[in-house]
């Protein structure tokens, strides 16, 4: 029993044992060692089937490749079939020597090479096989014949006999160059001008370090002399890649590439000109534009583009046509191309969106990083541009124009004159190249380069012709900026590359005209300032200019100079929105970046003063004096205890405060109050620019549309188009807010305002409110039915009297309705008012000045009743020294806003059907707060370039300054009125 339950239990185990181990095996089959050719080592060789080291045969050694065998040194395959060799060892004594194939064994007459293969002394060729490929037992060095007429030399093998080459031939008569001769770069030249050494140096200024060239050292003296002696075309084609290589930098050597370039430049000035251009010798390629300064501008601006532009219409022409003459570095033409699908752009992109940098009136940037490991990759050697421009003759043949290069890397005697913004001083050039692995290669030209040069840069300025409305242009210019990198880590590196295209225009004349708006309206701003002043002045009875009067004065100018400021900047928005996007023909193009921070910084002076005079007007709001007369009077009498003896007396019934204190939460409430909702305008603009996409009509563009495919070029921003769009969106949506608001909202729905004054009717209760010491506001709230604290019966029942004219009228003068005014009060008067709040303004001051024996509620109450008394008896005109008059304002009163007379005898009530009392709300600064709405969002724009964020932004401000307003201004309203502030809800 227990051995049947022992061999269960063995059995079980194995079982186990193989299930771990079949899953082991199964888990285990998908992983492989990771190796590389290198790790396998000389014997061993990299099996590309199964990525992994395998060792080599007998007599056998890896590969240079490192992915096969190769037979050792002196030993001959015996038999190969493309995969596995066997190698055998050749007769050290007999035929030591291996043949050139690697299959047999041979006699060697001149010794041995490293790989145990027969070599021969120089001028001699090793002839291994006879005529008919029978292999030979002692291989022959033959000589070659090098006179005429077989001028025989061995190859670049030493396996056969050529003809020398001809420079040989011409110079000497044999393949000797001879010792009064000079051979170069595998030619032999005659004496000549050129000189006898090259400096084959590539100096790289960024990095303070020098590359002696291989390629330089090899071929400049060559490619010169063959240039300059037999006229060679590639070779002078060749010189100028080196020296455009050298960034067409000048010196005072003359034996750089630049230097060799220019001597023959002037040597065969005899040669005369390529296509009738001076600068173009013969011969020779086209580098330079002249080799005298001050030429640049009369390049560039002496003659137009034969060809006109247009956005719109049957003539519509936006396509900018690029072609470009392409050389190798050996100086072979190799196409005609044009430039589209991105052969001057380094940057990868759909072709769509690299085409898109030729279309005109696109404004066109476009930048990436690329690794260096890429460009060593794709750039073997560099390939060099002459770039042109396509046009149309007269008679229909298609011609090209030639665009100039301003290379900022050129030193003219190490100054680099391309860099400033004098063109006196700049040297323009033709050729360019991308990227340069070639110049920084030192040892071989199989060797990685120590430096490379990349065109980390490349700027094309197209510029409109002054004055046209045809879209003429001036010849384009193309900016080149080449970076030097040292190459330490090319899997690691990387470079940052760009390329633009920029329009621009002569900006000068609409700068002209923005100035003299600004001066013409600023001075205008400043006498309107001085004007409001002197009211001001009138209004706070003080005929001293002081330093108040300065800085109100200021005060004044900022906020009108910061709308000069705005009605300038909206204008010129508006000016390049309507004019850039709607024009057929081109007629004009938007300013630069650099030239839009003018624009930004008028933007900003409005936006700061704007600032300067809302928070002036919210300060003179939350200052201003109010007060609530009551005119209700007691109805009958009560009996009241007597304090004291406890007698018991009539005295008049009270009357009830909740009147004054339901029109002081109806005014807290009316503060904040504007005639649009700003919650509604912020989403609305937004609707509109980013649904609807009005937005798109900032870009840099000439496209007017709304929508934009989402796989097209998408231009940069342009800040004017960005604000005038911006501005126009906010201020068209204010405005139809204010129509509705005030011809549908207030006509049908409610009008706040004029509710107000009617409560104060119903309520038997007048306001007035003093927005400067000697000049305020008078609402005339007196009931015509004599009471107001009444049952509801009677309230309808007045009302319906009311309706049907069976009383009065509410108007301060019999028969008329006027119940608002503005107020322009006599010194005596406001000397009085001030004396009555006195002891309230006392509580407020040090305390040595306090009363310690004064209750401050009946301080308060006895101010209230004193103050309501005498301002009602002033409005019954119960002080004849303290009397005043109504009138009506005149015409230029009215315009100016501002008050002719100066009260001196009697007060001065000025009938206001427009209730300009608002104008101590924000009711009455809609203007303004709307400006500085519109100013904040595009101010945050500007900065940030996202309208989301601008209204996000804008309505958190619009909320801070509303919940301040309100909080301060109840905190006056209740020390102005006397109206405890817990009441105010």
């Amino acid at each position: 029993m227990a051995t049947g339950k022992l061999i269960v239990f063995v059995c079980i185990a194995v079982l186990f044992l193989v299930l771990s181990k079949t899953r082991l095996s199964s888990c285990q089959q998908f992983a492989i060692p990771f190796q590389q050719p290198s790790h396998c080592g000389s014997e061993k060789y990299f099996d590309i089937s199964s990525l992994s080291c395998v060792q080599c045969g007998i007599n056998q050694v890896r590969s240079v490749s490192g992915t096969s065998c190769v037979c050792q040194v002196r030993h001959r395959v015996v038999s190969s079939n493309g995969g596995a060799i066997t190698c055998q060892k050749c007769p050290a004594d007999s035929k030591p020597g291996v043949t050139q194939d690697g299959f047999d064994c041979i006699r060697c007459p001149g010794g041995l090479n490293t790989e145990g293969k027969c070599q021969c002394p120089p001028g001699r060729i090793l002839v291994e096989r006879n005529r008919n490929g029978m292999l030979l037992d002692e291989a022959i060095c033959e000589t070659c014949n090098g006179t005429e007429p077989s001028f025989a030399v061995p190859n670049l093998f030493g396996d056969r006999c050529v003809r020398c080459q001809e420079t040989y031939i011409n110079t000497t008569n044999s393949c000797e160059c001879g010792q009064t001769n000079m051979p170069a770069g595998g030619l032999c030249f005659p004496q000549n001008n050129l000189p006898t050494t090259v400096v084959s140096v590539v100096n790289y200024a960024q990095l303070a370090i020098s590359v002696q060239s291989v390629w330089f050292a090899e071929n400049m003296q060559a490619v010169a002399a063959a240039c300059l002696i037999y006229s060679n075309l590639t070779a002078c084609q060749a010189l100028g890649n080196m020296c455009v290589m050298n960034l067409n930098s000048l010196s005072s050597v003359n034996n750089d590439a630049c230097g060799l370039f220019n001597t023959i430049h002037r040597s065969t000035a005899a040669l005369g000109s390529a296509q009738m251009i001076s600068f173009w010798r013969a011969n020779l390629p086209w580098l330079y534009y002249g080799d005298q300064a001050g030429l640049a501008s009369r390049v560039l601006f002496t003659e137009s583009f034969p060809t006109s532009f247009s956005f719109k219409g049957a003539a519509q022409n936006t396509n900018i046509q690029f072609t470009a003459a392409v050389y190798n570095t050996k100086g072979n033409f190799l196409k005609w191309q044009n430039v589209k699908g991105g052969t001057l752009q380094l940057c990868p992109d759909t072709v769509i969106r690299l085409n898109a940098a030729y279309r005109f009136g696109t404004t066109y940037r476009q930048s990436c990083q690329i690794p260096l490991s890429k460009i060593l990759t794709d750039f073997p050697e560099p390939i060099f541009y002459d770039i042109y421009m396509d046009f149309s003759s007269g008679n229909g043949q298609k011609s090209l124009w030639a665009v100039p290069v301003r290379n900022l890397n050129l030193q003219y005697n190490g100054q680099f004159v391309n860099q400033g913004d004098n063109l006196n001083n700049w040297y323009l050039t033709r050729r360019i190249f991308l990227v340069d692995t070639l110049s920084g290669r030192e040892n071989t030209l199989a060797s990685q380069p120590k430096v490379i040069r990349v065109a980390t840069k490349i700027t094309i300025s197209i510029q409109l012709e002054p004055n046209t409305q045809k879209g003429v242009i001036k010849t384009p210019l193309m900016t080149v900026s080449y970076t030097d990198i040292l190459v330490s880590d090319p899997d690691t590196q990387s470079v940052s590359v760009s390329f633009s295209v920029e329009y621009e225009m002569n900006q000068s004349e609409a700068q002209i005209q923005t100035d003299i708006a600004l001066g013409v309206l600023g001075g205008m701003a400043v006498l309107y300032s001085l004007l409001k002043t002197a009211s001001w002045k009138r209004q706070v009875g003080s005929p001293l200019i002081d330093l108040q009067t300065v800085l109100k004065f200021l005060l004044f100018y900022a906020g009108d100079l910061a709308n000069v400021f705005f009605v300038v900047t909206v204008g010129t928005g508006l000016y390049w929105l309507i004019f850039f996007k709607a024009q057929q023909f081109v007629t004009v193009l938007l300013p630069l970046h650099v030239q839009e921070k003018r624009f930004v910084t008028y933007v900003g002076c409005a936006f700061t003063l704007k600032a300067v005079q809302f928070l002036h007007k919210i300060i003179s709001q939350l200052s201003i004096d109010i007060f609530f007369i009551d005119w209700e009077r007691p109805r009958g009498k009560v009996l009241k205890t007597a304090e004291g003896n406890g007698d018991i007396k009539s005295a008049p019934a009270p009357v009830s405060i909740w009147r004054t204190y339901f029109v002081a939460n109806e005014w807290n409430e009316l503060q904040t109050v504007r005639k649009i909702n700003p919650v509604f305008q912020i989403f609305a603009v937004l609707f509109f620019l980013e649904v609807v996409g009005f937005s798109n009509l900032a870009l840099m563009d000439p496209s007017s549309n709304l929508s934009r495919d989402p796989q097209s070029y998408q231009a940069p921003w342009n800040l004017i188009l960005r604000y005038g769009v911006a501005t126009s969106m906010w201020l068209v949506i204010g405005f139809l807010q204010i129509i509705f608001f005030t011809v549908f909202y207030e006509r049908f729905v409610e009008d706040k305002i004029r509710q107000f004054v009617d409560l104060c009717s119903m309520s038997n209760i007048s306001v007035l409110l003093f927005s400067n010491r000697c000049f305020g506001y008078y609402i005339h709230g007196r009931s015509v039915h004599g009471h107001a604290d009444t049952n509801m019966e009677e309230m309808n029942l007045n009302l319906k009297r009311e309706a049907e004219n069976l009383c009065g009228q509410r108007g301060l003068l019999p028969n008329t309705d006027i119940q608002t005014f503005q107020v322009s009060i006599t010194n005596k008067m406001r000397l009085q008012y001030d004396r009555i709040r006195e002891p309230l303004s006392r509580r407020t001051g040090p305390s040595r000045l306090l009363d310690s024996s004064a209750n401050p509620f009946e301080q308060s109450t006895k101010a209230y009743h004193t103050m309501n008394k005498f301002l009602g008896s002033f409005i019954d005109h119960a002080h004849r020294e303290m009397d005043y008059i109504v009138k009506d304002k005149l015409l230029m009163e009215r315009v100016l806003g501002m008050e002719f007379m100066e009260p001196m005898e009697k007060s001065l009530f000025y009938n206001d059907d427009s209730h300009s009392f608002s104008d101590v709300l924000y009711y009455g600064n809609e203007a303004t707060l709307l400006i500085f709405d519109t100013l904040f969002f595009c101010i945050v724009d500007i900065g940030t370039q996202d309208f989301v964020l601008a209204a996000v932004l804008t309505y958190v401000q619009q909320k801070v300054f509303k919940l301040i307003r309100n909080a301060t201004g109840r905190k006056n309203l209740a020390s102005k009125t006397l109206v405890d502030e817990r009441f105010l809800i």
